[in-house]
């Protein structure tokens, strides 16, 4: 019974070391692609802003946050106009409960 046990264990053993390199190998292959396609998107990005969005003087670095800034920007108006758009609404709907109906 207990070379049963022991082969068993052994048994146990070898498949979970095949499982661990198989996660190892899957998971290794996954970051090496990860960081090539992250490479190469951000390579490209940065060749994007320096031929079409850099303003005289400035760095890429410099050109990305003034971009982000300048979107910022953007998104918090069009938040605002949606709130005002949204507040006109709810006067209006307040003001026609209090219409009388013939």
């Amino acid at each position: 019974m207990a070379d049963l046990e022991k082969k068993t264990e052994e048994i146990a053993e070898a498949v979970t070391g095949g499982f661990q390199k198989i996660e190892d190998g899957v998971v290794g292959g996954y970051q090496k692609i990860e960081s090539t396609v992250v490479g190469a998107y951000q390579s490209l990005e940065e060749r994007f802003v320096a031929r079409y969005l850099l303003h005289e003087g400035e760095t890429v670095e410099q050109a990305k946050e003034r971009l982000a800034r300048e979107q910022a920007a953007r998104e918090e108006a069009r938040r605002a106009e949606a709130e005002k758009r949204a507040a006109e609404q709810r006067s209006r709907m307040e003001a026609g409960k209090h219409i009388e109906r013939p």
